[in-house]
Protein backbone atom coordinates (compact mmCIF):
# COMPACT_ATOMS: atom_id res chain seq x y z
CA UNK A 1 0.00 0.00 0.00
CA UNK A 2 1.50 3.53 -0.94
CA UNK A 3 1.64 6.07 1.76
CA UNK A 4 -0.03 9.43 1.35
CA UNK A 5 1.98 11.92 0.63
CA UNK A 6 2.34 14.73 3.44
CA UNK A 7 2.87 18.50 3.03
CA UNK A 8 5.12 19.16 6.64
CA UNK A 9 6.16 22.80 7.02
CA UNK A 10 9.11 24.58 9.73
CA UNK A 11 7.25 25.76 12.76
CA UNK A 12 7.81 29.42 11.65
CA UNK A 13 5.50 31.14 14.62
CA UNK A 14 7.81 29.81 16.91
CA UNK A 15 5.78 30.71 19.84
CA UNK A 16 5.85 34.05 18.75
CA UNK A 17 1.94 35.31 19.47
CA UNK A 18 2.69 39.01 19.36
CA UNK A 19 1.24 40.55 16.06
CA UNK A 20 0.62 43.97 15.60
CA UNK A 21 -2.35 43.66 13.22
CA UNK A 22 -5.47 41.74 11.69
CA UNK A 23 -4.56 38.81 9.30
CA UNK A 24 -1.06 38.62 9.49
CA UNK A 25 -1.42 35.16 11.27
CA UNK A 26 -4.64 32.74 11.19
CA UNK A 27 -4.40 29.67 13.93
CA UNK A 28 -6.22 26.29 13.10
CA UNK A 29 -7.26 23.44 14.83
CA UNK A 30 -10.30 21.07 15.73
CA UNK A 31 -11.75 20.20 19.03
CA UNK A 32 -14.21 17.34 20.06
CA UNK A 33 -17.46 17.73 21.54
CA UNK A 34 -20.55 16.10 22.17
CA UNK A 35 -24.53 16.15 22.26
CA UNK A 36 -27.43 13.51 22.95
CA UNK A 37 -29.25 12.18 25.87
CA UNK A 38 -25.09 11.12 27.90
CA UNK A 39 -23.16 12.94 25.42
CA UNK A 40 -22.68 9.68 23.44
CA UNK A 41 -22.57 11.46 20.03
CA UNK A 42 -19.40 12.93 19.09
CA UNK A 43 -18.39 15.98 16.45
CA UNK A 44 -15.64 18.00 15.63
CA UNK A 45 -15.49 22.14 15.43
CA UNK A 46 -12.86 22.91 13.50
CA UNK A 47 -11.68 27.08 13.57
CA UNK A 48 -9.92 29.63 12.30
CA UNK A 49 -8.21 32.24 14.52
CA UNK A 50 -7.00 35.48 14.31
CA UNK A 51 -4.13 35.57 16.47
CA UNK A 52 -4.55 39.55 16.65
CA UNK A 53 -7.21 39.86 18.94
CA UNK A 54 -8.17 36.31 19.32
CA UNK A 55 -11.27 36.42 16.80
CA UNK A 56 -12.48 33.51 15.84
CA UNK A 57 -13.13 34.19 11.75
CA UNK A 58 -15.20 31.15 10.81
CA UNK A 59 -15.90 27.56 12.04
CA UNK A 60 -17.18 24.17 11.02
CA UNK A 61 -18.66 21.11 12.45
CA UNK A 62 -18.44 17.36 11.47
CA UNK A 63 -18.10 14.28 12.07
CA UNK A 64 -14.26 13.87 11.76
CA UNK A 65 -11.19 16.26 10.97
CA UNK A 66 -11.16 15.71 7.38
CA UNK A 67 -8.79 17.64 4.81
CA UNK A 68 -12.22 18.95 3.22
CA UNK A 69 -13.59 20.08 6.77
CA UNK A 70 -10.32 22.07 6.86
CA UNK A 71 -10.72 23.98 3.43
CA UNK A 72 -14.70 23.98 4.19
CA UNK A 73 -13.53 26.80 7.37
CA UNK A 74 -10.60 27.92 5.39
CA UNK A 75 -13.09 29.08 2.94
CA UNK A 76 -15.23 30.74 5.25
CA UNK A 77 -12.24 32.44 6.51
CA UNK A 78 -11.06 34.03 3.05
CA UNK A 79 -14.47 34.59 2.47
CA UNK A 80 -14.58 37.23 5.04
CA UNK A 81 -11.06 38.64 4.65
CA UNK A 82 -10.70 38.68 0.84
CA UNK A 83 -8.17 37.09 -1.55
CA UNK A 84 -5.99 40.31 -0.73
CA UNK A 85 -4.73 39.35 2.74
CA UNK A 86 -1.53 36.70 2.93
CA UNK A 87 -1.24 35.51 6.59
CA UNK A 88 0.97 32.95 8.18
CA UNK A 89 -1.46 29.85 8.70
CA UNK A 90 -0.11 27.56 11.50
CA UNK A 91 -1.62 24.35 12.91
CA UNK A 92 -0.79 21.20 14.19
CA UNK A 93 0.57 18.45 12.13
CA UNK A 94 -2.44 16.40 12.13
CA UNK A 95 -3.51 14.60 8.50
CA UNK A 96 -5.94 17.30 7.51
CA UNK A 97 -3.21 19.60 7.71
CA UNK A 98 -0.55 18.02 5.88
CA UNK A 99 -2.53 16.74 3.05
CA UNK A 100 -2.07 17.43 -0.63
CA UNK A 101 -5.41 18.94 -0.74
CA UNK A 102 -5.51 20.98 1.98
CA UNK A 103 -1.88 22.32 0.66
CA UNK A 104 -3.29 22.87 -2.56
CA UNK A 105 -6.21 25.20 -1.30
CA UNK A 106 -3.25 27.12 1.14
CA UNK A 107 -1.17 27.40 -2.32
CA UNK A 108 -3.32 29.71 -4.04
CA UNK A 109 -3.66 32.24 -1.23
CA UNK A 110 0.02 32.48 -1.08
CA UNK A 111 0.40 31.99 2.53
CA UNK A 112 2.86 31.49 4.53
CA UNK A 113 2.49 27.95 6.33
CA UNK A 114 3.68 26.73 9.12
CA UNK A 115 3.32 24.21 11.72
CA UNK A 116 4.12 22.80 15.03
CA UNK A 117 6.39 20.61 16.26
CA UNK A 118 5.44 17.22 17.04
CA UNK A 119 4.15 16.59 20.06
CA UNK A 120 4.56 20.57 20.93
CA UNK A 121 0.65 21.68 21.50
CA UNK A 122 2.14 25.10 23.23
CA UNK A 123 3.52 25.27 19.76
CA UNK A 124 -0.32 26.85 18.94
CA UNK A 125 -1.48 27.99 22.66
CA UNK A 126 -4.24 30.82 21.75
CA UNK A 127 -6.11 28.27 19.49
CA UNK A 128 -5.43 25.63 22.41
CA UNK A 129 -6.39 28.18 25.07
CA UNK A 130 -9.59 29.53 23.11
CA UNK A 131 -10.85 26.04 22.48
CA UNK A 132 -10.02 25.52 26.89
CA UNK A 133 -12.29 28.68 27.35
CA UNK A 134 -14.89 28.05 25.04
CA UNK A 135 -15.97 24.77 26.45
CA UNK A 136 -15.34 25.64 30.09
CA UNK A 137 -16.69 29.13 30.08
CA UNK A 138 -19.94 27.88 27.10
CA UNK A 139 -20.78 24.72 26.58
CA UNK A 140 -19.72 23.44 30.04
CA UNK A 141 -22.15 26.43 31.69
CA UNK A 142 -25.45 25.00 29.49
CA UNK A 143 -27.10 21.76 29.38
CA UNK A 144 -25.62 19.23 27.26
CA UNK A 145 -27.41 19.39 23.90
CA UNK A 146 -29.18 16.69 23.05
CA UNK A 147 -29.67 16.93 19.00
CA UNK A 148 -27.28 17.89 16.84
CA UNK A 149 -29.42 21.26 16.17
CA UNK A 150 -29.22 22.52 19.87
CA UNK A 151 -25.55 21.75 19.08
CA UNK A 152 -25.41 23.85 16.23
CA UNK A 153 -27.28 26.74 18.01
CA UNK A 154 -24.93 26.39 21.05
CA UNK A 155 -21.84 26.40 19.38
CA UNK A 156 -22.94 29.57 17.22
CA UNK A 157 -24.14 31.56 19.96
CA UNK A 158 -20.88 30.73 22.12
CA UNK A 159 -18.90 31.67 19.42
CA UNK A 160 -21.04 35.00 18.84
CA UNK A 161 -20.56 35.18 22.54
CA UNK A 162 -16.97 35.29 22.51
CA UNK A 163 -16.20 37.41 18.93
CA UNK A 164 -18.72 40.16 20.07
CA UNK A 165 -18.87 40.30 23.95
CA UNK A 166 -16.47 38.56 25.73
CA UNK A 167 -14.10 41.49 27.41
CA UNK A 168 -9.99 41.25 27.99
CA UNK A 169 -7.54 42.75 29.91
CA UNK A 170 -5.13 41.42 26.92
CA UNK A 171 -7.16 43.48 24.69
CA UNK A 172 -7.40 46.47 26.94
CA UNK A 173 -10.97 45.94 27.87
CA UNK A 174 -12.43 45.26 24.70
CA UNK A 175 -14.26 42.70 22.80
CA UNK A 176 -12.09 40.60 19.85
CA UNK A 177 -14.27 42.78 17.23
CA UNK A 178 -13.90 46.08 18.89
CA UNK A 179 -9.65 45.19 18.95
CA UNK A 180 -9.87 44.37 15.27
CA UNK A 181 -12.15 47.36 14.45
CA UNK A 182 -9.99 49.59 16.13
CA UNK A 183 -6.73 48.44 13.92
CA UNK A 184 -8.49 48.69 11.06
Amino acid sequence: MKQSEQYIQDNLLNQNFNVSRPDQVWLANSTELSYGINGEYKVRLSGVLDLYGRRLLSYHLSPTETSETEVQVFQQAFAGAGSVVHPMVHTDRGSAYTSKMFSRYLDQYEVTKSMSRPGTPYDNAPMERWWNEFKHRWMARHPMPKTYQELMKLVGAGIEYFNHYNRSTQRNGLTPDEYWNKAV
